[in-house]
């Protein structure tokens, strides 16, 4: 993976590990740009692009969480990054929910940052270029088309906008229809997160995903719960 292409930008108040990630991140191939606070976040992002976002949950003014949900609200897609200080299990479960793709309790290991941010990058990374003659590889159901190759969702031909992290447990499901899968499976699958034998993560990113293709997300037709394991992708929807 060419870590140079990517740019960063760490969003925290915390002077010296903003210096500390700069050099650190810098050190390992990344391009990095460090603010405190939201506003210098805005306006930075007015004049630059940036491929992943390291946003600190406690911040002055504007919180991180309120950043996230107001960018996942203006269909802003950037990959997030959530730094929680208590690593408490409501900080992660309420970041998730917000949108941010992944997670990571303070105090950490720069090292585990890099490997997340590496993770993160890869599973946003962005669709090989195909020629005009190669058709767009998809999968219907219902009223909605997957478009694995420009990682869309639409609805009767309008857009859905997915976060990162929405889109790859839509493909997991769509890739593993009609099979009955662990929640223990699917954190293998989606890589980056802490695992412990309580986590809710993978229950968060399925309801969030639920508000968006279930008419009654209280009773779903397309993702429904195997009781005691998992969930089971079904895409015919209700019979």
């Amino acid at each position: 993976m060419n870590d140079r292409q990517h740019r960063l930008l760490v969003v925290d108040d915390d002077s010296r590990l903003r210096d500390l990630l700069v050099r650190y991140l810098g050190d390992q191939g990344l391009e990095v740009k460090a603010v405190g606070d939201a506003a210098q976040m805005d306006k930075l992002r007015t004049r630059e692009h940036f491929d992943l976002i390291v946003l600190d949950l406690m911040l002055p003014g504007e919180d991180g969480l309120t950043i996230c949900r107001r960018l996942r609200g203006t269909g802003d897609t950037t990959p997030i990054i959530m730094l929680t200080a208590k690593g408490e299990e409501v900080d992660r479960i309420v970041g998730l929910e917000m949108g941010a793709d992944d997670y990571l309790p303070k105090p950490f290991n720069p090292r585990e940052l890099l490997a997340r941010i590496r993770a993160v990058l890869r599973r946003h990374a962005a669709a090989p270029a195909l020629s005009a003659e190669t058709p767009a590889r998809t999968f219907a159901f219902g009223p909605f088309v997957v478009n694995l190759d420009a990682r869309s969702l639409t609805r009767d031909g309008s857009e859905i906008v997915l976060t990162g992290g929405e889109y790859e447990l839509l493909e997991i499901f769509v890739s593993h229809a009609n099979r009955a899968l662990s929640r223990d499976w699917l954190m293998d699958q989606l890589r980056g997160f802490e695992r412990d034998p309580f986590d809710r993560s993978i229950d968060v990113r399925v309801n969030r995903l639920r508000k968006k293709i279930e008419d009654d997300p209280a009773s779903p037709a397309y993702i429904r719960t195997q009781r005691g394991l998992g969930y089971l992708f079904v895409p015919r929807g209700k019979d």
